[in-house]
């Protein structure tokens, strides 16, 4: 339902709770921080920044531990090794306990002065609002070209209409969130899982900004792999498609092979065809390698669901002092993160 947020900030101030993932980011974090305080000290809403240090080498923990020490709102989620960003990402929906939970970057290419658009939307009633580019500035054109190619690709071939020219930066709200914080599988994509659990969602375009400072750790080998993880977690295309071509290939042999009978019988048995024969058995070869390639991406996948490992593990969980108390939630996603640290700890 559509709130009406001067009347319910007045009766009790709604919690926005802010994820924040991070790895090496102590030149912009600071910076980052600046902006998103300016866009909330207006608003009628408590706010709750939880930064999710993803292993980080730098000063990344010295810089979050400064910050809290000068703003209660501040929440650190440290993680006791990098794991990536997605499941950084998990680990910080997990601990967020906002009403509506803002997913956005550090480094400054997503604006911060977008949220209040994107809380606009929530409070009109949306589950998921999420921030499409229209305008990617300081990226190369190839990776514009791959980045393009990848999300028209999967949209075809994925039964979730996942959306394009979308990153991770969007608003959920606490319904979205209690339905996302049951998916738990390893290979997480989470553009993917943001579509997957549907409601109602709505598009904000808007300008992506270069990177404020530092640098990108994301590298081709790395998209390349995260795309693996996309299309393999959200679609069984890949599989048809070596189930047809391996169709379509052994009709074309057994067609091949009756040819080469006929010939053998009706104009006998000749000593001829070596590079033809190389070149049918090199592409048969092939045409198998390349199949169980494509089994072998599922069933690694499945290997490491089955193991059934935890997502990630704490090492330090400090809260922020807006933290609403979630004790009362069924099934609270938070739960599993408050555990972990128990453990780690």
């Amino acid at each position: 339902m559509p709130h009406d947020s001067t009347t319910i900030a007045a009766i009790s101030p709604l919690l926005i709770s802010v994820v924040v993932p991070a790895y090496n980011e102590e030149e912009v974090l600071l910076e980052f921080h600046r902006r998103l305080t300016e866009v909330f000290n207006p608003l009628p809403y408590t706010l709750e920044v939880v930064y999710v240090n993803d292993g980080s080498s730098d000063k990344t923990v010295s810089v979050i531990s400064d910050l809290i020490s000068r703003d209660p709102r501040v929440a650190l989620v440290d993680l006791s090794r990098n794991f990536g960003k997605e499941i950084a990402m998990t680990a910080g929906l997990d601990y967020a306990s906002g009403d509506a939970v803002v997913v956005i970057d550090v480094d400054l290419q997503d604006p911060p002065e977008l949220i209040p658009e994107l809380i606009r939307h929530w409070q009109e009633g949306a589950d998921v609002v999420y921030a499409k580019r229209t305008l990617r500035e300081g990226e190369t054109w190839l990776k514009k070209f791959t980045s393009a190619a990848f999300y028209r690709l999967i949209r075809r071939v994925s039964r979730v209409q996942i959306p394009a020219d979308t990153g991770d930066f969007r608003l959920l709200s606490r319904r979205a969130m209690d339905g996302l914080g049951g998916l738990r599988e390893q290979h997480r994509f989470m553009k993917g899982l943001f579509a997957w659990i549907g409601y109602r969602q709505v598009a904000v375009p808007y300008r992506r900004d270069p990177r404020f400072a530092g640098e990108t750790k994301w590298n081709y080998w790395k998209l390349w792999n995260f795309a693996l993880d996309g299309i393999t977690s959200f679609t069984t295309a890949p599989l048809k498609i070596a189930t047809y071509l391996g169709l379509t290939v052994s009709l074309a042999a057994f067609i091949y092979a009756a040819i080469i009978i006929y010939k053998t019988l009706a104009f006998g048995d000749e000593v001829r065809g070596y590079p033809s024969l190389m070149v049918v058995v090199l592409f048969l070869g092939g045409v198998q390698l390349a199949a169980l390639g494509v089994i072998g991406e599922y069933l690694g996948r499945m290997f490491d669901e089955t193991k059934n490992r935890p997502l990630y593990l704490l090492n330090k969980l400090v809260p922020a002092q807006t933290r609403k108390d979630t004790s009362a939630r069924t099934a609270p996603t938070s739960s599993r993160l408050e555990a972990s640290s128990e453990i780690s700890s």
